[in-house]
């Protein structure tokens, strides 16, 4: 029988080995990949909503569809560098199709080395691993409200070469969506839409995941968080629900999905989750809100008919059904 220190060895010397290595590095990549099909998929429908819904916000801001990730926010920062083969730790996360930072050529796994003027290179390494990202995701959304346009410096894969352009953004409603990790919630804080990567509405089809999204969405877009936060409350609970439900045919229509998508999601989403808080007071029955979802596609269709576009700024009724 070996002793314990020459098991102690052999473990050492597996863990060492370049099979187990390489191991290791597979699993980084498999993560990452996980990830950023999950970011990919969130940005891609939040920038068609944001910037298809632009005309009618009370409040845009200029994008270029780029989504960031700092790799020092991951416990093995090294290995998920080397996971997305660059040297450093900020790059591209995801990139929305059709976007101006797709059509200025970047792609996940770009290594970015500046952002409006300011080298990411220099930045310390952050005490926490979502501070730096949060600095460069505002000197992005910044620098573009103030030039309307922001410089970009980043590095091509599998190659020294660097590339920079000056990239003009488009308008979109303000706001972030960001996927959290270990979480089954959807929910919206009254600047960003957060969608767990356990959240069950993943595994549908994108136009009805997009309703899931349109609906946090929604919240944010209608000012329900300040509303709910006032003292006294300036809406009940029950009604920005209602009216967030209401919202998401308009908003889909104008990105390019199936209006009626929102009653799919609400027939998929009720007969399963619909205990619980979706029959607390707060909510009505998800019965109840496919008949209210239901109830606006006529109105949407009726607004295209006369606008071009789902005018939910003018043809959109707040507070009703009390």
């Amino acid at each position: 029988m070996r002793s314990w220190s020459a098991i102690l060895a052999l473990v050492v010397l597996a863990t060492a080995s370049p099979a187990f290595a390489d191991k290791k590095l597979d699993d980084a990549r498999e993560k990452l990949t996980k990830l950023q099909l999950a970011d990919a998929r969130l940005h891609t429908i939040g920038w068609r909503l944001a910037t298809a819904n632009a005309p009618f916000c009370a409040d845009t801001q200029p994008s270029i569809g780029l989504l960031m990730q700092d790799m020092a926010g991951f416990k093995k920062s090294g290995r998920m560098r080397a996971a997305a083969g660059i040297s450093g730790d900020i790059a591209v996360q995801a990139i929305a199709p059709g976007s101006p930072g797709e059509k200025a050529g970047l792609q996940p796994n770009m290594e970015i080395y500046s952002v409006g003027g300011l080298d990411v290179r220099n930045l310390p390494t952050p005490v926490k691993g979502y501070e730096r990202l949060q600095q460069l995701t505002n000197r992005l959304e910044q620098t573009l409200s103030k030039e309307r346009s922001v410089g970009l410096i980043w590095k091509e894969p599998e190659s020294a070469a660097t590339s920079s352009a000056t990239i003009d953004g488009v308008p979109a409603c303000t706001g972030r969506f960001e996927m959290l990790t270990n979480s089954k919630r959807a929910s919206a804080d009254g600047q960003r839409v957060l969608i767990g990567t356990e959240f069950p509405g993943l595994a549908y089809l994108d136009e009805e995941f997009a309703a899931a999204v349109a609906h946090e969405f929604a919240h944010n877009l209608l000012g329900h968080r300040a509303m709910l936060d006032a003292k006294p409350r300036q809406i009940s609970t029950r009604i920005s629900e209602r009216e967030a439900d209401r919202l998401i045919p308009w908003l889909l229509a104008n990105g390019g999905y199936d209006p009626a998508a929102a009653v799919r999601f609400m027939q998929r989403w009720g007969p399963k989750h619909g205990g619980g808080i979706f029959r607390d007071r707060t909510h009505d029955g998800w019965d109840e809100r496919v008949d209210n979802i239901s109830a606006e596609l006529p109105l949407v269709a009726a607004s295209i008919e006369k606008n071009g576009a789902a005018d939910w700024s003018k043809d959109f009724l707040r507070h009703r059904n009390p």
